[in-house]
């Protein structure tokens, strides 16, 4: 296994490997200056052959996952703490990372390249679309849906049957009570659109 980015989120992640007890080759980084993390090698982008290895993208920013998923000749797999609880139903795709604490509930479907940070909490049939972060406490109640490369911020809370838009930001301890359409910065309590991101 190798990581691609070799930030804080690989520090993570490096953990949940350890605790699975796969092996990490290396990490990999555009930044030549860094050479070691955690006591792991640190290689630099331009001179790594990533194909055909297993990866996991190490990187927080959603934009950015997605932009190396499309780039990179990896295989892409999953890392999820073993003291995250995952109901046996629960669906996680490749390059998805759940971190310790979490809790993912009955029918929750969870796309690709998703950070669901630790300790959130994700109730029964809510749909976590490709790219999406959830941060630490955030707490998703039943029959949410959020779009692709939305970010929920940290202790903000969902109420049930709520819609959120793609490349959404949820502010840190916001309440959302509505649906967010696409590119909103909802922030409060009661969360309240802010701005938009452009495109």
């Amino acid at each position: 296994m190798i990581l691609i980015g070799a930030s804080g989120h690989a520090k993570v992640i490096l953990d949940i490997l350890e605790q699975n007890e796969i092996k990490v080759e290396c990490l990999v980084d555009a930044n030549p200056s860094l050479i070691s993390l955690c006591g792991y090698a640190v290689v630099h982008d331009s001179v790594f052959n990533f194909e055909g290895k297993d990866a996991i993208l190490s990187i927080g920013s959603n934009e950015v996952r997605k932009k190396l998923n499309d780039l990179l000749p990896c295989t892409f797999k999953t890392a999820i703490h073993p003291k995250a609880i995952l109901d046996k139903t629960v669906k996680v795709g490749e390059g998805t990372v759940v971190m310790a604490g979490v809790v993912l509930n009955r029918d929750v479907a969870v796309g690709k390249h998703v950070i669901i940070n630790t300790s959130a909490s994700v109730d029964h049939d809510n749909h976590i679309k490709d790219y999406v972060h959830i941060s630490p406490n955030a707490t998703l109640c039943g029959t949410v849906t959020v779009g692709e490369g939305t970010h929920i911020g940290a202790g903000a809370t969902i109420i049930p049957n709520i819609s959120i838009g793609k490349w959404a930001i949820i502010g840190a301890g916001a309440v959302v009570i509505s649906d967010i359409p696409d590119f909103a910065v909802a922030v409060g309590n009661p969360a309240r659109i802010i701005k938009y991101i452009n495109e």
